[in-house]
């Protein structure tokens, strides 16, 4: 008879137990004090996980800092903050917004030599004179 009973209740046995009033859980005196210390030993995992990270994360920074320093080469932070200061230097006195830089070769026309100049210089002497006389 037990033997069908189990089968027909499945592994609820030990829950009818309880709810009819019987056997009840056996509580651990200690219990909380191995809890308490089994999160005090999770904790301490955790910040050893930690502190070896941030060494190996100090060490590599290091390591990155010396291929900058050897190749020139400047943190995005920095190139953003000198990029920044630039902008707000150039536009302190200025309403408007800043203007943009004019590339060699553009702008102004009187410092530029003309085409015609240009094409006099490789003229010979003798047609230069001809044409100096009309």
């Amino acid at each position: 008879m037990n033997f069908v009973m189990k089968q027909a209740l499945g592994g609820a046995t030990k829950d009818m137990g309880k709810m009819l009033g019987g056997e009840g859980e056996e509580k651990d005196p200690d219990a909380a004090k191995k809890e308490e210390e089994r999160q005090e030993a999770l904790r301490q995992q955790e910040d050893e996980r930690k502190g070896k990270y941030a060494k190996m994360e100090a060490e590599r920074e290091n390591i990155r800092q010396g291929i900058r320093d050897k190749y020139g080469i400047k943190k995005k932070e920095e190139k953003e903050a000198e990029a920044a200061a630039a902008m707000e230097q150039a536009s302190e006195g200025s309403l408007t917004r800043p203007k943009k830089a004019v590339p060699t070769g553009c702008g102004d026309e009187e410092e530029e030599e003309s085409i015609v100049d240009t094409v006099m210089k490789f003229i010979p002497t003798p047609l230069m004179d001809m044409f100096n006389k009309k």
